[in-house]
């Protein structure tokens, strides 16, 4: 038994995962917790740590599970191959990713990091840069804009702010 890697049709990790498991096949989709933007609300969302993809464990003997219902698994894109075969991922690989993935469940990825180069997209600053600074206990974004060549602390709401690309 090795793990393989399967491509998922767009947002359908859950789905694929699902289905998969509903038919035997044993899969691990590892997800991360991380600050998004919800109805200008910042919330916490549990996402899969690699949008679209998810690992599966198949055998590759006479006694093995067959291979060919992972592809018209709905949610399933296809078995992501090299050269024509699957390719075999590293189990050292999944124990890693589930090593770190029971260490990080905790601790959510901050919507804004501390000393990050923001954009204003709306209210009367929209078009100016900020830095970040941290957030308050209201959930407000503290940062600092330059108005008239000095630095200016603002609380502002982290829907009207964009990471600057």
């Amino acid at each position: 038994m090795k793990w393989y890697l399967v491509h998922t049709k767009p947002r359908q990790e859950r789905a694929a995962l699902r289905n998969l498991d509903r038919q035997g096949y044993v899969c691990y989709l590892p997800f991360i917790l991380q600050e998004k933007l919800h109805r200008n609300k910042r919330v916490v969302v549990d996402e899969p740590l690699f949008p679209r993809y998810l690992f599966i464990r198949l055998g590759s003997g006479e006694n093995a599970k067959s291979w060919s219902p992972v592809r018209s698994t709905p949610g399933v894109s296809c078995l992501v191959v090299f050269g024509g075969r699957p390719a075999p991922i590293d189990d050292r690989l999944i124990e890693a990713l589930r090593e770190r993935a029971s260490g990080a469940r905790h601790t959510p990825i901050p919507l804004f990091c501390p000393g990050e180069r923001l954009k204003f997209t709306g209210g009367a600053f929209s078009g100016l840069d900020a830095v970040y600074r941290m957030t308050d206990g209201e959930g407000r974004a503290m940062v600092l804009v330059e108005l008239l060549s000095k630095p200016a602390q603002m609380t502002v709401s982290p829907a009207d702010l964009r990471k600057a690309s």
